[in-house]
């Protein structure tokens, strides 16, 4: 692309008027582009190739990232270890993807993981099998282990030429401003402190356990901005701050986000009314560790760099799976009784020989987002502009999220780093997003990482040693308004002749702990029918 426009051009297109006055060299440090596979992917749209020898496998699992590998986790703790999981890409994870190449490990994509409460059991008892949870508190609480809760300082905005501690950006806020602030929070505390007929909180983690009451779910018909619009908020600073807050967890702007989704961003973290929210949980990879230890306890049944080309239910517990594998080129051929569909919705149409052929209809309502993520090799730290160096570092009106240290939860605080960035397309389509995504080099999206982060370190670019990126395409779902209480998540969530479904898009939210939900879902139903002979 870069032979086609201008870096000025470029850099309009995807941080607006941010930096387009900018002339600074264009000298770009060395990099690649990293996953996903999505030349392999969109090769097996078509007729899948047809396999002559077949296998015999009670239990497959497609997909590798959090929900399946937390559905093998279910079944190896039931006692049950007959099963194979096939993985298109050469690393387990999918967006909770980790890179070790460099100081420390870094994340590819999702970086933190909010410590649970207590009623979050299954949760819990993953993170004891990791050591992570040390013991509950006088209220029955689990205390976690101090060197795994993020480090000060978490968070910092850059705004009018420095950095400033938290995310609300109180310097010259307004006296209407703080009291907007009060009271959009207020609003929050009364959310945490609804409880229904059933005593059920309205915004829990996992979705699952929480209220679907019609006030509850009368949310979803409305998008956040309209929500925010009808209660008078118009404080700049309060709605940058629930702009920010639907980019980072959804990749969605407010026009696009559920009103019960954007509510959940403040209200699910949070103990009761008044309560800060949950600290987090983080590791210099990020989600990276718990991905590494879900692995540890199914390597025997995990294969990767095989891509399940066709599912076919032919009869009752007899599903015929093609999967194809590039570097040499095979092709396996597995029956089994039952699969456990971990991949998000959207490749049914292509996987599924019945979708295939007759796409149902709830198909269409699933919508994901594209992100693109950089990690930037640092020779050193840059200098800094009011408060220090944070976790977390976000730009104010930047399009982007910011950047993330991974050095700094190992306690790294001098010397060479690495900084990821991270920049959803927010563009008004999914398929337009997809296209911007894909239609930029690894060298035109280093240039707009670069671009953005010099408004705040002047002199990054004769610190970076190496700029890789990763575009991923179908990053996660998109909570847009009607979805999460619509009927296609409830059709999409059914089994369909001995196919399970478990991904965290059948929960409308792309999150850890939904993915871990719907993976632990699939594989009690898995298991129950397999007790029961059915």
């Amino acid at each position: 692309m870069l032979s086609r426009v201008s870096r000025r051009e470029l850099l309009a297109t995807f941080l607006g008027g941010l930096v387009v006055g900018c002339q600074r060299s264009a000298t770009l440090p060395p990099g690649e582009l990293v996953g996903a596979s999505v030349d392999l992917g969109h090769r097996l749209r078509g007729n899948p190739p047809t396999a002559t020898a077949w296998e015999e496998v009670p239990v497959v699992i497609v997909g590798a990232g959090v929900a399946g590998l937390s559905a093998a986790r279910r079944l190896l703790r039931s006692g049950f270890d007959r099963f194979r999981i096939l993985e298109l890409e050469p690393a387990p994870g999918g967006t909770s993807r980790y890179g070790t190449a460099g100081i420390v490990p870094h994340p590819w994509g999702a970086h933190y993981l909010p410590a649970p409460l207590s009623t979050n059991t299954e949760l819990i008892t993953l993170l004891k099998e990791m050591s992570i949870v040390e013991g509950t508190d006088e209220t029955g609480e689990p205390i976690f282990a101090e060197e795994m809760l993020c480090r000060d300082p978490h968070e910092r905005l850059f705004a009018y030429g420095e950095w400033h501690d938290g995310l609300y950006l109180q310097a010259g806020a307004t006296q209407e401003d703080l009291e907007q602030y009060r009271r959009f929070f207020g609003e929050i505390d009364q959310w945490i402190a609804w409880r229904d007929e059933r005593g059920r909180r309205a915004f829990t983690l996992p979705a699952s356990t929480g209220s679907d009451d019609a006030e509850v779910t009368a949310l979803d018909r409305l998008s956040m901005a309209e929500w925010m619009s009808q209660r008078g908020y118009r404080s700049r600073r309060l709605l940058w701050l629930v702009d920010y807050a639907c980019r980072d967890d959804y990749g969605t702007r407010p026009e696009d986000t559920s009103a019960w989704a954007g509510l959940f961003y403040f209200a699910s973290r949070r103990k009761a009314p008044g309560a800060e929210p949950q600290p987090l949980l983080t590791w210099p990879e990020g989600n990276g560790r718990l991905i590494r230890h879900l692995t540890s306890l199914v390597i025997k049944q995990l294969q990767l760099n095989w891509a399940v080309a066709d599912l076919n239910p032919v009869a009752p517990r007899r599903i015929e799976i093609t999967a194809i594998s590039e570097r040499p080129w095979r092709i396996l051929g597995v029956r089994a009784e039952q699969v456990i569909f971990a991949a998000p919705q959207f490749l049914t149409r292509y996987v599924l020989r019945p979708y295939r052929n007759e796409s149902p209809a709830h198909l269409a309502d699933f919508d994901y987002g594209s992100w693109m993520v950089a990690n930037l090799h640092l020779s050193s730290r840059p200098r800094e502009q009011g408060s220090h160096l944070a976790w977390d570092n976000v730009l104010f009106d930047s399009p982007s999220l910011g950047y993330v240290v991974a050095t700094h939860q190992a306690g790294l605080d001098y010397g060479p780093t690495i900084f990821t960035y991270y920049y959803p397309l927010t563009v008004n389509t999914s398929g337009e997003a997809r296209q911007h995504l894909l239609a930029l080099s690894r060298e035109e999206w280093a240039e707009i990482a670069l671009a953005d982060l010099e408004r705040a370190h002047p002199e990054l670019r004769t610190l970076v040693t190496r700029l890789d990126v990763m575009r991923w395409g179908h990053a996660m779902i998109r909570p847009t308004p009607g979805f999460l209480w619509g009927p296609a998540r409830r059709q999409a969530s059914q089994p369909y002749r001995d196919i399970y479904f478990a991904h965290s898009d059948l929960s409308g939210l792309p999150l850890f702990e939904e993915a871990f939900d719907q993976g632990n879902r699939a594989a009690e139903a898995v298991l129950k029918t397999r007790s029961s002979g059915r």
